[in-house]
């Protein structure tokens, strides 16, 4: 393997007694053939792996950082010691895999037809930088390694993070110039297309996924993004959240839309839940837009729906002055926090007094979802705090918009649906993230047993 590797060697021989068989080849050439340990039981596969001390300790690793420094060879990018290290365990198992293919060691007499056939030079994007390596052959071009797949010219670390960054908002060009900087070596826009472009088929796959029969809680809102279509346009993308009978929180759908939000639009998506395997939902929280609640009844018809709260504040705050914003907040919230109906009603019959002669327009619009805001103030703090707004779709939200912004438009509209797709699909540890389970559901359940009966208990067994 030729490398910038002189480092490397000290490695070599500090483990040359723990070795199996060390084999050298020219000057400025080395190829070290080292013992491996057998996989791990299936029980501890996914666990973190860590050198034993005995292998390689801190002595050693400061011998090799000290020997990188003397002979300028950096620890990251081409060529350094890392992505020398990578490169010749990579060697060391695609050594192994071909010793176990033919059945015989190396330099050993056999009598079988096929053999070793020297080796391929080739380079692998990973997630240490470019790694170069001498892939072994044999003569019949039966050899098909695992640890680096025929043709493989990445290893998946390295898709990963391409997939993660595309998700965070990253543009083609932003990943090719964030590879650069980071390992200083280039990456054309193709291969990132590429990477991103093999979630199309698992994608498709999840927008027809089957889903539960019984849904206690759906979410229903749309976002708008900028794609071009002959011109640049804002299209809304509608997003469908639920909650199962389990606790667990998952986006259900994403579709994008043709103008400006719509209610027929909402139909024919509802009905695409309806035919996936959705038969009832108990309550739907979504915003306030004219004939939705009509297109949820003809659907589900024994559906409640719930006005989300946050979308009747917002559309309040739109018809009043910037500097009176926190008084109307701190007001309306007296009303959508009442213990009862009638103790709602009574806080309302005082907003409107304080506020109705100012801004008639804000009254209006509370007096019209009047109906569909209610309904949650028949149930506990716990259930109303799940349903009076969709802020767990809001949080989901708040993901497209950081993605979409570093963009400003889209090309397609698959472009769009691939880096929200992803969106969804991102963990990240101490957030709150678009699936999981509800904080508290049993309680939540049992409320929901009690108000719902037969309907939610036949799910649940």
């Amino acid at each position: 393997m030729v490398h910038h590797l002189r480092v490397v060697a000290g490695l070599d021989h500090s483990m040359r007694n723990k070795d199996d068989a060390t084999t050298a080849g020219s000057e400025g050439q080395s190829t070290t053939v080292t013992a491996v340990e057998e996989a791990p039981p299936a029980e501890t596969a996914n666990r973190e792996f860590r050198l034993p001390r005995p292998s390689l300790d801190n002595e050693l690793a400061e011998q090799l950082v000290a020997q990188a420094r003397e002979d300028g060879v950096s620890l990251v990018g081409p060529y350094g010691l890392l992505s020398g290290i990578v490169g010749q365990l990579l060697e060391t198992a695609l050594g192994v895999e071909m010793t176990d293919h033919l059945g015989y060691e190396r330099h050993e007499r056999s009598s079988s037809t096929n053999s070793r056939n020297g080796t391929s030079s080739k380079t692998l994007q990973t997630d240490v930088g470019p790694v170069t390596i001498d892939a072994p052959r044999d003569r019949d071009g039966s050899f098909e390694p695992v640890i680096v797949p025929k043709h493989a010219r990445r290893l998946s670390g390295f898709d990963d993070q391409v997939l993660s960054l595309y998700a965070k908002g990253f543009t083609t060009q932003d990943i090719v110039d964030h590879v650069a900087d980071i390992y200083g070596s280039k990456v054309s826009k193709d291969l990132v297309t590429k990477v991103t472009d093999a979630v199309l088929d698992e994608l498709g796959e999840w927008q027809s996924r089957p889903l539960d029969p019984v849904w206690p809680v759906l979410f229903l809102d749309a976002i708008y993004v900028k794609i071009r279509d002959g011109q640049v346009s804002n299209r809304p993308i509608y997003v469908a959240m639920g909650i199962n009978v389990a606790g667990e929180r998952d986006v259900l759908g994403l579709w994008v839309g043709t103008g400006g939000e719509s209610s027929k639009h909402w139909a024919g998506y509802l009905t695409e839940l309806a035919n996936r395997g959705i038969r009832d939902t108990m309550i739907v929280a979504c915003d306030g837009l004219p004939g939705l609640p009509q297109a949820i009844e003809a659907t589900w018809p024994q559906a409640q729906v719930q006005t989300c709260v946050v979308h009747l504040v917002r559309g309040s705050l739109r018809y009043a002055s910037r500097a009176d914003w926190s008084k109307i907040t701190k007001d309306l919230k007296a009303v959508y926090t009442a213990p009862t109906v009638d103790a709602a009603e009574a806080r309302w019959l005082e907003f409107a007094e304080t506020w109705g002669g100012r801004y008639p327009a804000i009254i209006g619009l509370w007096e019209r979802s009047w109906e569909q805001f209610t309904p949650f103030l028949d149930f506990p703090v716990e259930l109303r705090r799940l349903i009076y707004t969709t802020n767990a779709i809001e949080s989901l939200n708040s993901r497209f918009r950081q993605a979409v912004r570093r963009r400003g438009h889209f090309p397609h509209e698959q472009a769009a649906l691939k880096v929200l797709y992803l969106c969804v699909k991102r963990r990240d540890k101490n957030r709150s993230n678009p699936t999981g389970r509800v904080p508290g559901w049993k309680k939540i359940l049992n409320t929901l047993v009690v108000t719902y009966g037969d309907r939610i208990e036949t799910a649940i067994n």
